[in-house]
């Protein structure tokens, strides 16, 4: 059984990221006075739209980006005073492959291991390659192995250390199931046993359904961190589910408070604020420009439209 969370995993203090401009050229503002705190041993989601942060972040916890000024701590570790330590106590699983074709999965985890100074008889590498899927191709040269053997071997690298925080970007972007599935089961398992998880993720079910409190980054800025049920119940979303008879239907202009998805069929979902907007007042609005409605239903909202509804607004 999991202890209670009360140590921090991960802190960030009023971190700021601004990029100089050249030629003349205003300056970029990448993250604007930041804070997050993330309890020890917790499922934490980052997300937010491209150009809203994440990478920046992400990139200055992985000491690839110097920022501006500001904190970040990890188990009070800070980042500017224990560089050493506070390497060895993060792992980031990048969206990009980037490997040496002429190594082979062992040697490359074993070069990872040595840069974090792993001694030797504390290198459990081959059971690492096992937990990946990836002990038939140990010694393997990289050029022969898919992409989806690529990516675990990614995951690998990030946890040859055994972090205590690892951070993973992006991790299914473009991958099989039977990937994703082994991923979740492997990061399940990790924050099972205490390791902090930080994702970040354009498939929203997935930061839904594994995340226990999420984050929405946008323009540089926190505009949202509860835990995943409340964000869900605080944002008082309702889903208004539309199938219209308009074969050529044009733009809908809706209410501030409301945002609006398309699909196919001639089907619409709306997601609106219903403490903002009553249905009645919805249907009146989309009726007045015409819109002949054949059917219609309502649902809870989603992390989805959560998250469409927060950006846009902000």
């Amino acid at each position: 059984m999991r202890t209670e969370l009360t140590e921090l995993g991960l802190e960030v203090q009023n971190l700021n990221k601004v990029y100089k401009g050249y030629d003349k050229s205003e300056p970029v503002v990448a993250l604007k006075n930041l804070s997050l705190q993330v309890k020890k041993g917790a499922f934490f989601g980052l997300l937010g739209p491209n150009g809203a942060g994440k990478s920046t972040l992400i990139n200055i916890l992985a000491g690839l980006v110097i920022k501006t000024s500001g904190k970040v701590k990890i188990r009070n570790i800070d980042q500017d005073i224990n560089v050493r330590e506070f390497k060895r106590s993060i792992g980031v699983v990048p969206q990009e492959t980037n490997f040496d074709p002429f190594l082979t999965p062992y040697e490359s985890l074993d070069i990872q291991a040595g840069l974090y100074g792993v001694k030797k008889s504390e290198r459990n590498i081959n059971q690492l390659l096992k937990r990946l899927g990836l002990e038939g191709k140990s010694n393997a040269y990289m050029r022969s192995l898919s992409g989806g053997m690529r990516r675990r071997l990614l995951i690998g690298k990030a946890l040859v250390h055994a972090p205590e925080v690892v951070i993973l970007d992006e991790p299914t972007a473009g991958v099989d199931i039977e990937l994703r599935e082994m991923l979740w089961d492997y990061m399940k398992d990790l924050n099972a046993n205490g390791t902090t998880i930080i994702l970040t993720t354009h498939y929203l079910e997935e930061a839904q359904a594994l995340c226990e409190k999420i984050a929405i980054l946008n323009k540089g800025e926190l505009i949202a961190c509860n835990d995943t049920s409340d964000l869900l119940a605080r944002v008082n979303l309702k889903v208004i589910n539309i199938k219209y008879s308009n074969l050529n239907l044009k733009k809908i202009n809706l209410p501030d408070k409301a945002s609006i998805k398309e699909h196919k069929n001639q089907k619409l979902s709306i997601s609106y604020d219903r403490n903002e907007i009553k249905t009645d007042q919805l249907l009146d609005c989309l009726r007045s420009q015409g819109i002949i409605m054949m059917d219609l239903s309502t649902e809870e909202a989603d992390l989805a439209d959560v998250f469409r509804l927060l950006t846009k607004n902000n």
